[in-house]
């Protein structure tokens, strides 16, 4: 259990009410990475949520950033998104 992952997914969560968040840990693939030294992780999100209908990536991503604001630079180093909406997911 990670306790990491799971106030990640909460806050998306709780801000966004996403249909699907997934979200996975990677910071094993990044020993030795320099950010890996500071303590923080590296984490991919999967996220598909209706608030993302017409609005662009770099909003998209806004979105999720400013969920996990209080986090970035101390608890995460680098997070990789793909913010879908629910649309996008039937099209694929």
């Amino acid at each position: 259990m990670n306790p990491r992952l799971d106030t990640i997914r909460n806050k998306l969560t709780a801000a966004l009410a996403p249909s699907e968040c997934i979200v996975e840990d990677e910071s094993a693939l990044h020993v030795g990475h320099a950010g890996a030294a500071s303590g923080g992780g590296h984490y991919k999100v999967r996220i598909v949520c209706a608030v993302f209908e017409g609005q662009n990536r770099l909003n998209r991503h806004r979105l999720v950033y400013d969920c996990l604001a209080d986090m970035m630079q101390t608890e995460i180093h680098a997070l990789a998104i793909t913010a879908l909406a629910p649309s996008e997911t039937k099209a694929a």
